[in-house]
């Protein structure tokens, strides 16, 4: 029996921001992709694969745009895949609480002729607000297939998938009623250059000639530049129409097309309205609203972030002290296990020092992060964000930004790159090379390791607060960087900005946990690669040449330390023979102490030390912070795990060795300090690097980038660490 050809279908997901797209992917696909309660999660689209109904289904996840016509890069991302890739199915999500507005880009995609399906999601939301939508009749007018979801909680989503599939199975021909009806003045002119569409660019243009005939009426730069790339020819004459019906309308009407097309596209859609969405006569108390009455004042709304960003910071100090105590007495006892195992070699070596020093000294910190993004995580899922972003808009305003700039600089809280990524959501090039610029400043999440292990040994119960403050400094350093550069290099007027205020939401726990185990399993992942492979290198530095000319037989030394002490023969367990044992191991440790840091420095990795030694000395770093420091190019954990190599103990295995052994070296509060604001500022790491040249699309910007942060860097660090020698803090 020969069985039927396998179905496959292209389905497309599109929507406004925040309309709830990609939870309804994840939903479909089961992949885990980033859902967030605020505009601009999704800045490209994304692919997932499903078998269902007999049919292989390919899912992709447009990003959110308000409408096709194109000003930032995720609304062209969005239009270009429809246009160019012709899905079989484009699944329009629309938010039911925001029915009008939904409903500008629906119309729109309805236009360009292809299939399509109305998801009307977020239902239960519209219910709990009294808003009814007639679903039956708005299928009935539009001519198409609606089906309600409820995204988030996989309500609806089969009876979307078999009405995509159904539909796809169809014999489809493009309707031609029941579409928006422009004025008869703009209907003339659409049909005129209509007309000399099919006359001169019929055969080789792919789109629809009434969806071109409007967007050249809209002066539409991408379609005109698609049009010259096919016929240079044939458009001039097209052209000359289109900007010929763009006079007359100007003239007529006193308004530029585009408005004009606007204005009958919204007139279209509120007849709709009229006849499918009624509300409930019912006194309800909008609690969004009442919430941000305090949330976003003038007076209190900013106080009140500040507050909320030193608790998470306080939170992942606090909270992740007890399970970072766990983890160190398991990295203890595989140490302690492996130096009783393995006899005395080079490989028992390599694993001690090298790899369970260096890895083991950074993998302590993931219950730091998975806090800090659990908590990132609370502020996009219940709508935080977006107040966030509109609470800092005045600031932003003082650099020429706006507080939509501010939601990739929060997103760099926890990683750079997808924060660099997320500038694509500005529509101004200017505005984004600039946010680009600044966003390194944010101190990611791979900082934070750094931050905690020198923090908690010079700083103890003010810890969290430091690293509060640490960040805000790079918040600072952030706007006066964005003014100069506005003011010299990037001058522009500020953009038009409203930013969109979603409700507020209950976070599912699902969707919390999913963000929180991502950013901690690319964690777990960069432990296993970048870490493992950069503390490999820092050992081998560390532990070569073998031959070492030390200074003082230190073996020699230590047996008669022991000698010494054992020639006294106090009563067994009395306060006098603790006392002496305590002096002998104490005595015992120095030396070893000793010889570990003439090792260190006669290394290849002290030699490299002492070279870039006279950079760091005048911020107060000595040779170990300078090459830890070094090292953080590649990614910045692999700092701690340098100063886990470099400052590592004979007794490892025992809990916060690392922090004590800084804590006993001649590192203080100050340097500590200063390091960590050099950590904050100084070049980004390996990933964020290719991420500024990968956006910017230029060179130039990449190596500026690193050569302004590092400058940043060192000049911030020399004014802290000198002012705090002179107000006596040294």
């Amino acid at each position: 029996m020969i069985e039927p050809p396998e179905k496959q279908f292209t389905i497309a997901l599109a929507g406004n921001p925040n309309a709830g797209k990609t939870s309804i992917f994840n939903h479909i696909t089961g992949t885990r992709q980033k859902v967030g309660n605020w505009p601009g999660v999704t800045v490209e689209k994304k692919e997932g694969s499903v078998w269902k109904h007999g049919c292989h289904l390919k899912i992709i996840d447009l990003p959110g745009t308000y409408s096709l016509t194109p000003f930032s890069i995720e609304e062209i991302v969005a239009r270009d895949f429809i246009l160019d890739e012709n899905p079989d199915v484009v699944v329009v999500i629309i938010d039911s609480s925001n029915l009008e507005r939904s409903l500008y880009l629906a119309t729109q995609i309805r236009e360009l002729d292809c299939r399509v399906v109305f998801v009307l999601n977020m239902a239960d939301v519209a219910r709990t607000r009294g808003i009814k939508i007639d679903a039956e009749k708005l299928a009935e007018l539009l001519d198409l297939p609606v089906v309600f979801t409820v995204g988030n909680k996989n309500e609806g989503i089969d009876d979307l998938l078999e009405k995509a599939i159904e539909l796809a199975e169809s014999e489809f021909t493009p309707p031609q009623k029941r579409k928006v009806k422009y004025n008869r003045d703009l209907e003339n002119a659409i049909a005129s250059v209509q007309t000399m569409v099919e006359s001169s660019l019929g055969d080789i243009l792919s789109y629809g000639t009434r969806w071109t005939a409007i967007k050249l009426i809209e002066d539409d730069k991408i379609v005109k530049e698609r049009i010259l790339e096919k016929a240079e020819e044939q458009a001039q004459t097209v052209f000359e129409e289109a900007v010929r019906q763009r006079r007359l309308l100007m003239e007529r009407f006193d308004e530029e097309p585009e408005i004009l097309t606007t204005d009958e596209r919204y007139g279209f859609i509120a007849g709709i309205i009229k006849e499918v969405h009624t509300t409930a006569i019912q006194q309800r108390v909008d609690i969004s609203r009442n919430i941000d009455l305090v949330l976003t004042n003038r007076f209190v709304g900013f106080p009140i972030f500040i507050l909320f960003i030193w608790a998470m910071f306080q939170a992942t100090f606090t909270f992740g002290e007890y399970p970072m105590a766990w983890i160190e007495i398991l990295v203890g006892g595989l140490s302690s296990g492996v130096n009783i195992l393995l006899p005395d070699s080079l490989f028992k070596d390599l694993l001690l020092n090298g790899i369970i020093a260096g890895v083991g000294s950074v993998i302590i910190f993931l219950p730091n992060i998975l806090i800090l993004f659990f908590c990132i995580a609370i502020f996009e899922d219940t709508g935080y964000m977006s107040r966030a972003a509109f609470l800092m808009d005045k600031i932003m305003h003082l650099i020429g930004l706006h507080g939509k700039s501010f939601i990739p600089m929060l997103m760099g809280f926890g990683c750079n790159v997808p924060a660099i990524m997320a500038s694509r959501t500005l529509e101004s090039e200017k505005d984004r090379i600039l946010t680009i610029l600044i966003t390194p400043f944010m101190s990611c999440s791979a900082k934070l390791p750094v931050y905690i292990v020198l923090a908690g040994a010079f700083f103890g119960a003010r810890a969290g607060t430091v690293i509060f403050s640490i960040y805000l400094l790079g918040i600072v350093l952030s706007i006066i960087t964005g003014r100069v550069f506005r003011s010299t290099l990037l001058k522009g007027a500020d953009a038009p900005f409203v930013m969109e205020l979603p409700p507020y939401r209950v976070p599912m726990a699902k969707s919390l946990m999913i963000h929180m185990w991502d950013r901690g399993k690319i964690f777990i992942k960069k432990m296993g690669k970048i870490i493992l492979l950069g503390s490999i290198v820092v050992w081998g530095l560390t532990a070569f040449p073998q031959h070492i000319d030390y200074s003082l037989d230190y073996d020699t030394e230590i047996q008669g330390v022991i000698r010494k002490y054992d020639a006294y023969r106090p009563v067994s367990g009395s306060d006098l023979q603790q006392d002496i044992e305590a002096r002998r191991d104490r005595e015992v440790e120095e030396l070893k102490a000793a010889r570990a840091a003439e090792k260190a420095e006669q290394s290849y990795m002290g030699r490299i030390g002492k070279l870039i030694a006279p950079v760091f000395s005048p911020i107060g770093i000595d040779w170990k912070g300078g090459v830890a420091l070094l090292t953080g190019f590649v990614a910045k954990e692999i700092v701690v795990s340098t100063l886990g190599v470099l400052y590592a103990v004979e007794d490892s295995t025992e809990p916060d060795a690392l922090e004590k052994a800084l804590a006993s070296s001649n590192l203080t509060p100050l340097t500590a300090f200063v390091m960590m604001v050099f950590v904050l500022l100084y070049m980004p790491c390996l990933a964020t690097v290719a991420a500024i040249r990968r956006e910017t699309g230029s060179i130039k910007w990449m190596t500026f980038s690193i050569v302004y942060t590092t400058t940043v860097a060192w000049g911030v660090s020399f004014i802290i660490y000198q002012g705090g020698r002179l107000l006596g803090y040294a």
